[in-house]
């Protein structure tokens, strides 16, 4: 494979070290639609990437979070998040990444996710395992849901249509516990080193999860849609796991999309 994911990297580098410039100045955000947040930080790094990608890539297509990517006939296509976990990033609390992705006539062949904050990096290409700051790494060999540490995350537009809090309640109850750290691909990378058994969500856009999914396939472990269908970057949710535990929390989520609860919500006490 020629030098893409080279390329990639040294790019995320580029722009994290940005991002952690405008980190430090605390710069203000505004809203792009209901309770959406973005920063003057999200534009400058996705203006840095894009340029970088159509300087290296000219050909190659660029599907960018704020618009600013590129349409091409090209086979290749690049999934750009310049800035993951942008809430985190205007409130200061250091859980935010770049993150990059690139298909190839369909299938995803590289990726990259870069947390500037505690220098790492994580990479992986097709068929060539998946690392953290060069070690290979490999999802976790937990193989009951009762001993999993898992995560999941919330839209920032319409939280109050979103059904995922039963799913939260319900997985809270039988794991270790439920994380929710406000940035998916970080999520998902932890999912790929082992520090997380599993990790789900609803409505995720592609430039979220491209990268992420492949580390997780390269690191052994599997990703799926919630019904246990095969994922698909436009599908309308994702759940990404070490594997052993698939069949398990693909089984609870289908009983909580018929409505049975293992634990039922508790009352509030008047």
């Amino acid at each position: 494979m020629p030098a893409y994911l080279e390329t990639a990297v040294e790019i995320a580098r580029e722009a994290g070290a940005l991002l952690a410039t405008f980190f430090e100045r605390h710069v203000p955000f505004e809203t792009k639609g209901e309770n959406d947040l973005v920063t003057e930080a999200d534009r400058a790094s996705e203006r840095l990437i894009v340029e970088r990608l159509r300087t290296h890539f000219p050909s190659h297509a660029i599907v960018a979070e704020e618009g600013g990517g590129h349409e091409s006939a090209s086979g290749y296509r690049w999934y750009v998040d310049p800035l993951d976990g942008t809430t985190n990033f205007a409130h200061s609390f250091p859980m935010f990444n770049v993150t990059l992705a690139l298909e190839a006539e369909g299938e995803l062949v590289a990726g990259v996710i870069f947390d500037p904050i505690k220098n790492e990096l994580f990479t992986t290409e097709r068929g060539a395992g998946s690392y953290l700051n060069n070690r290979r790494i490999r999802v976790s060999q937990t193989r009951k849901l009762t001993d999993a540490l898992v995560a999941t995350g919330f839209p920032s537009r319409k939280r109050h249509l979103n059904i995922n809090i039963h799913f939260y309640h319900q997985l809270g109850m039988q794991t270790h516990g439920v994380r929710r750290c406000g940035s998916a691909a970080i999520d998902l990378a932890y999912v790929a080193c082992g520090r997380l058994e599993a990790f789900w969500e609803f409505g995720l856009n592609p430039w979220d999860m491209a990268a992420g999914v492949l580390l997780i396939e390269e690191a052994g472990g599997k990703c799926s849609g919630m019904h246990g269908e095969p994922h698909r970057l436009r599908g309308p949710d994702l759940v990404a796991d070490n594997g052993l535990i698939h069949e398990e929390i693909v089984g609870l989520f289908e009983e909580i999309f018929s409505g049975r609860y293992r634990v039922p919500m508790p009352a509030i006490a008047g």
